[in-house]
């Protein structure tokens, strides 16, 4: 990763050891000049040239529960130092950024004027419970990490001493950043799930119901949440264990514009070329957006449903970003 770009006309950045091998045979099957950069051992030197001509982050918040503590911030370094080069990077250091805090996620959606979960962020228990007392909350909530990533840590919780028994118990939970979330728990139709937006370049590339049975990792990686059942090889573990059916995914190409033209605005604010937007429909009739992606598993099946494969048109994106 030091001195000259190499010839490369594209770099992927990545920490998880399978979710971008379909990425990497696309590009092989387009036969594309591209490198690729492991964050989970690496160095840079500041002020040398970009590794390619073009840079695709697929860096994971979630690194962290896999023990690669380190991959995110050497990540989010390189990003900075690549755009003070000029390098044209591909969800960069403002999209990594938002993904790595569920608080600046909630400022922005709610900046936006769209509906998002109330949360209170905090680094200390009785810090909370003194903000509590001060306000109105609701039970039963979320326990969110405030750097989450394939639903990493959240628990649902019924009280304030259930919140400061699961910390007290499990300190480790505080890593990697020391905050979490309390976060409205927002009724809805378990049947009919959540919505995943992926978007492309600033268009939807294809939309997904997600049918989670309890379960929060909802990661469409179908290394994590195979199609056909079976034991996923990548797992984040679950905060509580769950004997839940697996997560289901469902092609939904009737996913209303509203909602379609609102999770754009939310990736354009994101500064996200490639990610995923979700919502969910709410009980009393919200629609509540509630996670941003710059990191996108994108899930073939469901793609095919649509009559396309993702990964066939994500190169094509890379390889126009090239040539501009």
């Amino acid at each position: 990763m030091t001195g000259s770009a190499g010839g490369h006309d594209i770099a992927v950045l990545y920490e998880h050891p399978s979710w971008q091998k379909p990425l990497f045979a696309a590009l092989e099957k387009r036969g594309v000049n591209f490198t690729t950069i492991d964050l989970k051992r690496a160095a840079f030197e500041p002020g040398t040239p970009p590794p390619a001509r073009l840079v695709f982050n697929q860096a994971s918040p979630s690194a962290y529960v896999r023990g690669n503590v380190r991959a995110v911030p050497f990540a989010l370094a390189y990003l900075k130092a690549l755009e003070h080069e000029g390098a044209t990077v591909i969800n960069g250091a403002r999209a990594f950024a938002l993904e790595l805090s569920k608080t600046a996620q909630a400022a922005m959606i709610t900046k936006l004027g769209l509906r998002t979960p109330r949360s209170l962020t905090f680094n200390d228990v009785d810090a909370l419970a003194s903000l509590l007392s001060k306000t109105s909350w609701t039970w039963p909530c979320l326990l969110k990490p405030e750097q989450g990533g394939s639903g990493a840590r959240i628990e649902k919780v019924s009280s304030l001493d259930e919140v400061r028994a699961i910390l007290e118990a499990r300190p480790e939970l505080w890593m990697p950043d020391g905050l979490f979330l309390l976060q409205e728990y927002v009724p809805s139709d378990v049947e009919r799930g959540i919505v995943r937006l992926e978007y492309l370049g600033g268009e939807l590339l294809y939309a997904m119901r997600v049918v989670a049975h309890g379960r929060f990792n909802l990661c469409p990686s179908e290394v994590c949440n195979p199609v056909d059942g079976a034991e996923a090889v990548c797992e984040v573990p679950a905060a509580t264990p769950t004997a839940a059916p697996p997560v289901e995914f469902y092609a939904y190409p009737e996913v209303p514009r509203e909602a379609v033209d609102a999770g754009r605005r939310i990736a354009a604010a994101a500064g996200i070329d490639i990610g995923g937007i979700e919502y969910l429909d709410s009980a009393a009739g919200e629609r509540v957006f509630y996670d941003v992606n710059a990191n996108s598993n994108l899930r073939p099946a469901i793609a095919r449903e649509h009559g396309f494969d993702p990964f066939e048109r994500v190169v094509d994106y890379l390889v126009k970003r090239t040539t501009r």
